[in-house]
């Protein structure tokens, strides 16, 4: 009797350590409230995913269609706050989602294994087939897995599709992309033999192009990493059970079928209906403006920094000379993507309110500023020596000789060789488009998704872009001709 009561006793001590403790886990899962508090409910999606999330023009301007964009806005209204979304590439996603750039992911994405591990996710809300999209005029050549022996498949990185083609299809070399707009215009031009892509999405995009066809090619599906679910940040439990509440309901009204769906079909007919060029050339316009607005202020703000750091590297304090040195190489030897990405994400994380046009511009300016401080070092090495001693004879202070005498005759020494940096950098200010950014190169991709043509888009930016640096680099010379006459 006493052994029982001595256990009872255990059980009971046990039990009031641990419901405090999930007293305290419950409470502390206030990201709903915090969504709530807000206003808003920030999605993270890969627009280029017919029927699932694509875009679609109205009255000029773009708008976010699809499956997931449906249920992300059934979600939106059942918690009573707004949507906002933000579109980026697939493979960045699940960062902004752990850095809190967005309150949640929904982009036709499986809850695998590993996805699990670092994201919560929601019930599953549709499943759908795992199919090839190949070229017409293939069809007679490949029809299951085993005819693609030794041939090159496409798959969109991070995908479900991507993890299958590797572990299936292991006699074949796998070519992974971002975005399926690309892997599509690969396909087309015969650089991989085969597209793997979601049922619905192959469809969507062999409907619209008569070049291609869709096929089964029978991969060994695990039904636990099948269908798409909504991903949240580990441990915002309640967000996880307001959007089962939503996806309760859509399933037991099957709003899916009768409404998404075809709300989705008839977005991509009308795409396709206007999917000539000039019915989006406000599309272009816009990138246009924000390509420039990016450049322009990171010129600015590059040169400022660049003879900064230039003449810090000039200074003969170790310490100021040492940290000029240290920013120079680091930057010079780290790529701008990643650059990019880790002022979004990273002091993004920190700070959340730091929008993606912002962290471009930071990203661009500072890199631009290393290459900028060396450009302006060197040219102001370029002046001899005899004429900082001679302007010092004559009673001029180092601040009046670096202004007056060294300063000018650098400009002008360097003028052609900062004009390439400025030109360079209307071209690498394409890559910010990685985090959302409007640039001309994230409106090129909007334009591939709503007209399914890969290249002509392509060519277009490349023309726009030929017109902005050619233009640039006339005015730039007219400048270093003036210099030179001067």
């Amino acid at each position: 009797m006493k052994k029982n009561k001595f256990f009872l006793f255990i059980i009971i001590f046990l039990l009031a350590l641990i419901i405090p403790f999930t007293h305290v886990k419950a409470a502390s899962d206030n990201y709903l409230q915090k969504v709530k508090d807000k206003g808003t409910l920030v999605v993270g999606t890969s627009a280029d995913y017919p029927p699932y999330e694509f875009t679609s023009k109205e009255n000029g301007k773009t708008k976010y269609v699809g499956l997931d964009v449906s249920i992300a806005e059934k979600f939106a209204k059942d918690i009573g706050v707004k949507l906002k979304i933000r579109n980026m590439n697939f493979d960045s996603l699940l960062v902004a989602l752990e850095t809190h750039k967005v309150d949640m992911v929904i982009a036709g994405m499986n809850p695998t294994p590993e996805r699990k591990t670092s994201v919560d996710f929601s019930k599953i809300y549709y499943t759908g087939n795992q199919y090839m999209l190949i070229n017409k005029s293939d069809a007679a050549r490949f029809k299951k897995i085993k005819d693609f022996k030794g041939k090159t498949i496409g798959a969109q990185t991070g995908s479900l599709q991507y993890s299958l083609v590797k572990q299936q299809m292991k006699g074949n070399d796998v070519k992974g992309l971002a975005k399926l707009n690309d892997l599509v215009i690969a396909l087309q031009s015969h650089k991989v033999n085969g597209v793997a892509m979601e049922e619905a999405t192959a469809k969507a995009f062999a409907e619209n192009n008569r070049t291609l066809k869709v096929i089964n090619p029978g991969f060994d599906i695990d039904a636990s990493q099948t269908g798409s679910a909504i991903g949240f940040p580990k441990g915002a439990d309640s967000l996880v059970e307001a959007a089962n509440k939503t996806i309760d309901e859509i399933k037991k009204d099957n709003l899916i079928n009768k409404e998404y769906i075809p709300a989705a079909a008839k977005n991509m007919t009308t795409n396709s209906k206007k999917n000539s060029m000039m019915n989006y050339w406000t599309y272009f316009a816009k990138g246009i403006e924000y390509t420039l607005i990016i450049t322009v202020v990171s010129v600015f703000f590059g040169f400022v920094l660049g003879t900064l750091f230039a003449l810090m590297r000039l200074s003969h304090n170790k310490l100021v000379h040492g940290l000029a040195v240290s920013y120079i190489e680091f930057v010079r030897g780290t790529p701008l993507m990643v650059q990019v990405m880790f002022v979004y994400f990273g002091i993004g994380a920190v700070i959340q309110s730091l929008p993606a046009l912002i962290a471009g511009i930071i990203a661009v300016s500072l890199n631009s500023a290393a290459y900028v401080a060396e450009v302006i070092r060197s040219g102001i090495e370029s002046i001899p020596s005899g004429q900082t001693e001679a302007s010092r004879s004559l009673g001029m202070s180092q601040k009046e000789t670096y202004r007056y005498i060294v300063i000018p005759q650098a400009l002008k020494n360097i003028w052609p060789a900062l004009g390439n940096e400025f030109v360079t950098l209307i071209k690498e200010s394409s890559i910010v488009s990685i985090i959302g950014v409007t640039d001309l190169m994230y409106q090129m991709q909007l334009v591939q998704s709503a007209t399914y043509k890969g290249v002509i888009p392509i060519f277009i930016a490349m023309v726009i872009y030929f017109l902005m640096t050619f233009s640039l680099s006339k005015v730039l010379g007219y400048f270093e001709g003036k210099m030179k006459h001067a």
